[in-house]
């Protein structure tokens, strides 16, 4: 089997200066900066593009692709982690945040949602104080498995997170669940009762519309798609079967996705990108010392044309609005 890292160290030079030729404040005009990646994706090294798009046409066992080794800044030329976010429009480009463009604009669109992070499209992601349990910026506590966005009908079909400062004792895994390796552990008859059954499902505080609790606003199917390699909707803390049947048969898979769980531990120069149509995601807890030195991820959402994403005449850095799928 194919293993799902590829060693980038070799091919710094040339990704340096591929990210040279891109814009250096991206957020200030970011629809010009994701075209100006496009363009240059297409000189990506060969074995990345190759990779990239092998991955983007059939996926893998493991529902996910990291790029090891790619260029980064040393620590000590880093700012310090943020703090706050949207980060400021003036902000130049770091090296992580070149190496999301060009690998995501291989595989797609990188899209931002409108009541997520107040839309913006390139997300820091560093532990915050009292944050919701369900959201990035805790630290502490497990992040719950979840498919990302499960329950929006324009849900990403990749979720990219690139590492330009880990953690300090480097503790905090990325845990990565492929329903490919989950299915053969399931029953016929658990598989048959998911397979393209609407279950309840609630919605991350981004999307409730300022209600604290608006219950299950969206229905998410577990399993549907192709009956012999379906698609994933799963989310420990938001999906929420009322039936007997239902709730047995959820934990089934959910017992089966932990058996077959990834540990990746993202360090410097690592990019992971996450299948987000056949996985389920976590992250396990880590202690931040609040030093401007901690854990600090760049995340993109990207979405392409399989599986109904895109309708035509998307762009790039494009902010959508939510829809919950019923």
């Amino acid at each position: 089997m194919t293993s799902p890292v590829l060693d980038c160290t070799s091919f710094h030079e040339e990704l340096r200066a591929l990210a040279a030729e891109l814009p250096k404040v991206p957020r200030a005009d970011l629809h010009g900066f994701l075209d100006t990646a496009k363009e240059v994706s297409a000189r990506l090294p060969g074995d990345i593009a190759e990779a990239l798009d092998r991955f983007n046409t059939h996926g893998n066992e493991d529902g996910y692709l990291l790029l090891r080794g790619l260029p980064v800044e040393p620590d000590e030329q880093l700012p310090s982690t943020p703090t706050s976010t949207p980060a400021p429009t003036d902000r130049e480009l770091l090296t992580m945040e070149a190496m999301l463009a060009l690998a995501g604009r291989r595989l797609g669109l990188h899209t931002g949602y409108q009541e997520l992070r107040s839309g913006s499209v390139y997300h820091d992601v560093y532990p915050s104080p009292g944050a919701h349990h369900l959201s990035s910026e805790t630290s502490e506590t497990l992040l719950e498995f979840h498919t990302e966005m499960a329950y929006h009908v324009l849900q990403p079909n990749y979720v990219m997170l690139a590492c330009s400062r880990a953690d300090h004792e480097r503790r905090a895994a990325t845990l990565v669940g492929s329903v490919r390796k989950a299915l053969p552990l399931l029953s016929d008859r658990t598989r048959a009762h998911l397979y393209e059954r609407r279950m309840p499902c609630c919605v991350d505080v981004a999307f409730r519309g300022g209600v604290e609790d608006p219950g299950a606003i969206a229905r998410v199917k577990p399993l549907y798609g192709d009956g012999g390699d379906p698609l994933l909707g799963y989310d420990r803390e938001l999906l929420a079967p009322e039936e007997p049947a239902d709730k047995e048969a959820v934990a089934a898979l959910s017992d089966a996705l932990d058996e077959v769980t990834e540990a990746v531990h993202l360090v410097p120069g690592d990019v992971l990108i996450i299948d987000n149509f056949r996985t389920t995601h976590a992250r396990t807890p880590f202690s931040p010392r609040w030093d401007g030195h901690d854990r600090w991820l760049h995340r993109v959402y990207i979405r392409t044309d399989r599986f109904g994403q895109l309708s035509g005449g998307e762009r790039a850095g494009d902010v959508i609005a939510f829809s919950p799928r019923r």
